[in-house]
């Protein structure tokens, strides 16, 4: 199959990007002597799994849907954490996890009992209980995607543990990152050793989270791993764990439109695509950010300036603005890079804009088409 055959809007994904990111997350891992695992809420397209597989087997999943698909699809340790666990889904979660990490005291306090009495029952499959803390330094500018935000609801602070922890909890676990660097890494570890190093004598483990977007052109993977090896050095009896979501799919695909008309208010040019940035790229709006799309071109005085609207109804479905080497034309294929990670976990049917089809392309060049949505899709998420 050749993608510029394809009817508009398409996800594409490359393999050669995403091994490209694995040999480098890998080289982490071995060289700071951590475990790297996938965080499924970057990347849940389970047909790339395969090639995933090959390099790390160990994710982290933050529902029962998550937890399933790294059980079936991945096959390695999954490790849980979920804002707050039900009665009527606890002993799911237990069953089916490594690790469980709890959100507050009360939750640890709530369903000990069942941790314990499984893990008593099961010797052979001991699940690791852990409580999220939270350090309150704040390195994120987007409150959205600060879980350190003032108020904050996740994670016990060092105020709300007291002098130790509570009985039966074997690791700590931090999240405070986005698509950050080492150097934030490194402010937030100096607040967390400050706060809770106290406790650290008293667990197993610690997993500091995601937000390592150590794939990033720039990124100091060297500073990473110094700064992983020194904590290690300073607690040699804990295990450390890292859960970067982006990082392993950075930039391993696009997102591929079309221009479906061209129109003109108050001087502002829209190119109308027939994707949606509420339906397929929500990121975009969230953020907000302006993704690179590689048929433009840097601005320059006499070129073409036009916004990017989104087929939907929705008011705010735009973007922009981007610079052209000439004016755009119903049937232009605009190629929207980096649209893999979150996006493609992140889109709903607002509006009932059908999803894109999701095309593999494997390291030879050649594509396969992955899923193609039908209606079908569309109503059984309104039953």
């Amino acid at each position: 199959m050749d993608a510029s055959q394809l009817s508009t809007p398409y996800y594409i994904v490359y393999e050669d990007r995403i091994r490209r990111n694995l040999e480098l997350i890998t080289s982490v891992a071995r060289d700071a002597g951590v475990d790297i695992i996938m965080a499924f809420k970057a990347n849940a397209l389970w047909r790339t799994f395969p090639v995933v597989r090959e390099y790390i087997t160990d994710s982290t999943a933050s529902s029962l849907n998550e937890m399933q698909l790294g059980n079936e699809e991945l096959g390695g340790n999954v490790h849980t954490y979920c804002p707050a666990y039900t009665p009527a889904t606890i002993r799911r979660f237990i069953e089916g996890s490594s690790h469980i990490t709890f959100n507050s005291i009360s939750q640890w306090e709530r369903f000990r009992n069942d941790v314990e009495e499984y893990n008593a029952s099961h010797p052979e499959s001991h699940v690791s209980p852990g409580l999220r803390v939270n350090p309150m330094c704040s390195v994120i500018e987007t409150d959205i995607y600060n879980p350190a935000v003032p108020g904050s609801r996740f994670g016990a602070t060092w105020q709300q543990i007291g002098k130790k922890l509570p009985d039966g909890i074997e690791g700590l676990h931090f999240h405070a990152l986005c698509e950050s660097t080492s150097y934030d890494l490194e402010k937030v570890l100096c607040v967390f050793e400050e706060n809770f190093s106290r406790y650290l004598p008293q667990v197993k483990w610690v997993n500091m989270g995601g937000g390592h977007l150590m794939t990033r052109e720039g990124y100091d993977t060297r500073h990473l791993v110094e700064l992983l090896r020194g904590f290690k050095a300073r607690y040699p009896w804990l295990k450390v764990i890292l859960e970067p979501g982006s990082a392993f799919m950075w930039r391993t695909g696009d997102l591929v439109t079309s221009v479906v008309d061209v129109v003109e208010n108050q001087g502002v040019k829209t190119a109308i695509i027939d994707a949606s940035f509420a339906c397929h790229m929500p990121d975009c709006l969230e953020m907000p950010y302006k993704p690179a799309i590689s048929e433009s071109v840097d601005p320059a005085e006499g070129l073409p300036v036009y916004r990017l609207g989104g087929n939907s109804c929705l008011s705010g479905d735009f973007v922009g603005d981007w610079t052209f080497p000439a004016p755009l034309k119903m049937g232009d294929r605009l190629t929207l890079e980096d649209m893999n990670h979150y996006t493609t976990v992140k889109t709903t049917m607002f509006n009932g804009i059908q999803h894109p089809d999701i095309v593999w392309c494997d390291a030879n060049g050649d594509c396969s088409l992955l899923r193609r949505f039908t209606y079908e899709d569309y109503k059984k998420r309104m039953d």
